[in-house]
């Protein structure tokens, strides 16, 4: 394992409360130390929202302990990828960063079956993302 992570990763939604959540808890889960992680909103919420930290529990990814933070224009800075889920224009932009959106349904006030499959399809990006980064960290 590197010293230092290969990449530094932002997601970003405008509560932090369910999507970026959800994204952080799992690129932290399967590339560990590999990739630094954050995740930051432009209206963050008071709290995660419980049935995202269910359906990542039943995944064995606890993200029960996170809480939403405020989107900076540092945290952008710091970070090699930015990956936007529904902020909208609330997301700074800086050259030489990778920015991508990912349109993914917001989980708010839905219950834990409707956001299975968001953390599914979460699940599936992140993948992807990790062999990007990893393919990328070789060249």
């Amino acid at each position: 394992m590197p010293s230092t992570p290969l990449a530094s990763v932002l997601f970003v939604c405008v509560h932090n409360a369910g999507r970026s959540q959800m994204a952080a808890g799992f690129l932290d889960h399967l590339a560990g130390d590999r990739v630094e992680v954050r995740s930051a909103g432009s209206l963050p919420a008071d709290q995660v929202n419980p049935a995202a930290v269910e359906a990542m529990k039943e995944v064995g990814v606890d993200i029960s302990g996170q809480q939403p933070k405020v989107l900076t224009t540092e945290a952008v800075q710091a970070s090699d990828y930015v990956i936007t889920m529904g902020c909208g224009d609330a997301c700074p932009i800086f050259p030489g960063k990778k920015y991508l959106d990912w349109a993914l349904e917001d989980p708010a006030g839905k219950g834990v079956e409707s956001v299975r499959p968001i953390r599914d399809e979460i699940r599936t990006r992140i993948e992807a993302l990790i062999a990007e980064i990893d393919a990328t960290s070789e060249q």
